[in-house]
């Protein structure tokens, strides 16, 4: 009969380390300049590495709020794929968010600012660009705005992730912060 509890405790013991595990591997990225960081600088594969970020104003403003998603694009085929992904996070999250999407294809002034400063590969800007700004702490412990971003395709499960992670991050930095 012990042996029995002692395997039902066993058993227990396993099935919450597992859960744990699984939530302590959900989507938390660090800060750094890595391929799959939060970055406070231009990421290592920018040709910018290290340097400051432009953020535009009407960022930051919204920044104030929640965290922000930008979606730049065009009306092509190449991007569709994205402007699905983005409509589809868009509708699960949009009221903890602030969604911008903005056309390449006009004279929206905010799709070259965003473009300017969000590419990830310093400079080329090429579309789509999907990109999520939160808060989080740099090297010196500040808060200070993080983001990432890509130009490719990348599907609902990498902007969920990040987007999920900016919630997270907003929620613990968000009354540090002064802007």
């Amino acid at each position: 009969m012990e042996i029995k509890k002692n395997n039902f405790a066993d058993f227990l013991i396993a099935i919450i380390l597992l859960a744990s595990g699984i939530n302590a591997l959900g989507a938390e990225y660090p800060v750094g300049s890595g391929n799959d960081d939060w970055w406070t600088t231009y990421p290592d594969q920018s040709s910018g590495a290290g340097e400051d970020v432009n953020h535009p104003s009407w960022v930051m403003d919204a920044l104030q709020e929640k965290p922000v998603l930008i979606y730049v694009h065009k009306s092509c085929d190449y991007c569709a794929p994205q402007t699905n992904a983005v409509q589809n996070i868009t509708g699960e999250f949009g009221n903890e968010i602030v969604f911008f999407e903005i056309s390449a294809e006009g004279n929206d002034s905010r799709a070259e600012e965003a473009l300017q400063a969000y590419d990830p590969n310093g400079g080329t800007m090429y579309v789509p660009l999907t990109a999520i700004v939160s808060l989080g702490s740099n090297s010196d412990g500040e808060v200070v705005p993080v983001w990432h971003s890509s130009e490719e395709i990348t599907g609902d499960a990498w902007i969920e992730n990040y987007v999920e992670d900016a919630l997270t991050q907003y929620d613990e930095f968000s009354v540090e912060w002064t802007p």
